[in-house]
Parts: C-alpha cells; sequence; structure tokens
C-alpha cells in the first residue's frame, strides 16, 4: 500500500535538529521524498507498522508531530501531480 509520511519536528534547538535528521533518514530507508518533509512509502502491513514504531520512538510529541495518510493499493487515481518537478511510480526500477 502507498503511505504519505508527513511530519513537522521542532528545530529551534539541536535535539529538535538531530531528531528532524533521524526522522528523514528512517523515511528514506522505505520510500521517496515528494517534499521537504513529505515521504511516499510503498509498504506492506508489517514494514508500516515497523516505521510507525521507529518514528514515534523518534519524535517528541510535545514538540513534533507525525501524520500518515494511507493511500492504499489503489493509489493511482488518488494522486495528481502538477508543477515543475517530475513525478515518479514507486512500482518502477529506480536507478541511483
Amino acid at each position: 500500500m502507498l503511505v504519505l509520511i508527513t511530519y513537522d519536528v521542532n528545530t529551534e534547538d539541536a535535539a529538535g535538529r538531530k531528531r528532524l535528521r533521524r526522522i528523514a533518514k528512517s523515511c528514506v530507508d522505505y520510500g521517496q521524498r515528494v517534499q521537504n518533509s513529505v515521504f511516499e512509502c510503498l509498504l506492506d502491513a508489517a514494514q508500516c507498522r515497523m516505521l510507525q514504531a521507529k518514528l514515534i520512538s523518534i519524535m517528541d510529541p510535545d514538540k513534533d508531530s507525525l501524520r500518515f495518510y494511507y493511500l492504499g493499493n489503489k493509489y493511482e487515481k488518488k494522486v495528481e501531480h502538477f508543477g515543475c518537478k517530475h513525478t515518479y511510480q514507486p512500482e518502477d526500477t529506480l536507478i541511483l
């Protein structure tokens, strides 16, 4: 299923900047960054629970927020893209 993960981390102090880097790095391991604090992740249910638990353990619930949008397996008709950045298909091969 396609899961859109967004986060807002308070970076007023060094600890917040560290949390921001750790959350972003964890998301990169599972998906594609589509905007600064937005990732599209193609996950199964177990991966989603693991990533969610990992991110929750990193964040400070008094200062930060996480949002998970579950777009499901038929996400192609639920996402529209406009603008300069080219879109990608999460299931396509990614060459680095």
